[in-house]
């Protein structure tokens, strides 16, 4: 979105007993992004665990999905009603740092996902495509690995100013 042609269209922000959402809901992210990493690097790498790790993998991965994605928009809801603009050109920039990252983040766990979910329910496939999904999913685990820790280092910066 670009911020300089912001419609001034006010809708309510997303709050949760007086607080925004998004510093509610950004914990989610935090924890379960890389516990969905962990967990589908476990499915592949443990392939005597793999029946039952597949479950946990699944279930992580859309978990982890549901709660970036929460906390993308809620971030940008929360932007849209904070007041940010009498902030300091530095801290603007910061923001705007860490909303780059949030959006890449949400288009890199919503492929892991679809990768997950494809070699779940693909499961018992041996051969090329066994290893072809296995690549896939490692790759994915590590690049939310890297952007979960990318984003929220730089919403800490954002917030901290460090």
């Amino acid at each position: 979105m670009n911020r300089s042609r912001r419609t001034y269209v006010r809708y309510s922000m997303w709050e949760f007993n007086g607080l925004p959402l998004h510093p509610l809901v950004v914990h989610a992210a935090v924890v379960l992004g890389p516990l969905a990493a962990i967990a589908a690097i476990a499915y592949v790498a443990l392939p005597r665990y793999r029946d039952w790790l597949r479950w946990v993998a699944l279930i992580s991965v859309l978990l982890a999905t549901v709660a970036i994605w929460a906390a993308y928009l809620t971030g940008e809801n929360f932007y849209d009603h904070g007041n940010f603009d009498q902030f300091s050109k530095e801290i603007q920039d910061r923001i705007q740092t860490h909303e780059n990252y949030a959006r890449t983040l949400r288009w890199i766990t919503t492929g892991f996902a679809l990768v997950t979910i494809l070699a779940t329910w693909l499961h018992t496939r041996t051969g090329a495509v066994r290893v072809v999904l296995n690549v896939l999913v490692v790759v994915g685990a590590v690049l939310t690995l890297v952007w979960v820790a990318l984003t929220g280092d730089a919403g800490a910066r954002a917030v901290w100013g460090k």
